[in-house]
């Protein structure tokens, strides 16, 4: 018990020179060459058109896409919002950014129609 509190610090073994314990590297060492990781959709070909976004909750946006992240954050232009309660009607936003964890679907408003649902029952 004397001996406690004189030499080394406290978990220190050894020197932090030799590789071991403490003082050395923590497992693998991260590679440069690791190929970029690319996002799952190619929202490239969209820049600059006009696109319909849905967010969970049920809003819906149509608008400009302007820029994009790999985390799906979106920026649109010249926005306008569709409400349906308790009337339907078009509110204009401007410029927004649109977080990506809340979208539920993209699509491209050209080409876009909305067609009969064929897994309805006929009555």
């Amino acid at each position: 018990m004397a001996e406690r509190g004189r030499g080394a610090p406290r978990g220190a073994r050894g020197s932090s020179t030799s590789g071991r314990g403490r003082g050395g590297p923590q497992g693998p060492q991260p590679t440069m060459d690791k190929p970029k990781r690319e996002a799952i959709l190619d929202l490239s070909k969209y820049v600059n058109e006009r696109i319909r976004v849905k967010f969970t909750g049920g809003r819906e946006v149509t608008g400009v896409l302007k820029g994009y992240d790999q985390l799906l954050n979106l920026v649109l232009d010249e926005v306008e919002e569709q409400l349906t309660e308790p009337s339907p009607r078009t509110r204009a936003l401007g410029l927004v950014v649109l977080r990506g964890p809340t979208i539920t679907l993209l699509s491209p408003v050209d080409g876009f129609e909305e067609i009969a649902n064929p897994f309805l029952a006929q009555e």
